[in-house]
């Protein structure tokens, strides 16, 4: 595994100020994303409700603790957009070219993210924190997208 340089430091700690920004109700959960394209931030991103709709934290509870879906499940059943997600959004709304560039977040994206991350352009992932999800990492393989964890 290559070595994290000094600017992967920087955005990784990037995203970690961005995911204090979540509106999850689970603290566990607060994820962020830093997309990076040479050496500049592009876009961030965190987990948290669509514009305009009330955030578990908001409403006090977490839907998918109300209904006691498994973690890595049903993940249409969330109020919250993942981090990456917006960061994706954020770039197309904004009219920013994120083609090439490297996205930073603190877990391991998902398989619906990979799949935006795919079709995105982006070619590059670092993450720090684990996530259950080998079809992802299955996703970013065959699409030639490097993925890293992230190692100081």
């Amino acid at each position: 595994m290559p070595k994290m340089d000094k600017w992967d430091v920087r955005f990784m700690q990037l995203t970690e100020t961005v995911a204090t920004w979540s509106s999850c109700f689970q603290v566990n959960r607060h994820v962020g994303a830093v997309i990076v394209k040479d050496k500049r931030v592009m876009t961030t991103g965190y987990n948290g409700a669509p514009a305009g709709i009330k955030s578990c934290e908001e409403k006090g509870e977490c839907l998918r603790r109300k209904l006691n879906v498994p973690s890595g499940t049903k993940q249409e059943i969330c109020f919250a957009v993942h981090a990456e997600q917006n960061a994706i959004i954020q770039a197309a709304k904004c009219g920013i070219n994120i083609n090439g560039a490297t996205l930073y977040c603190t877990h391991q994206p998902c398989v619906i993210c990979a799949k935006m991350i795919i079709n995105a352009g982006i070619t590059r992932v670092v993450y720090k924190d684990g996530y259950p999800d080998e079809f992802s990492m299955q996703l970013f393989e065959e699409a030639n997208v490097k993925v890293e964890k992230f190692e100081e």
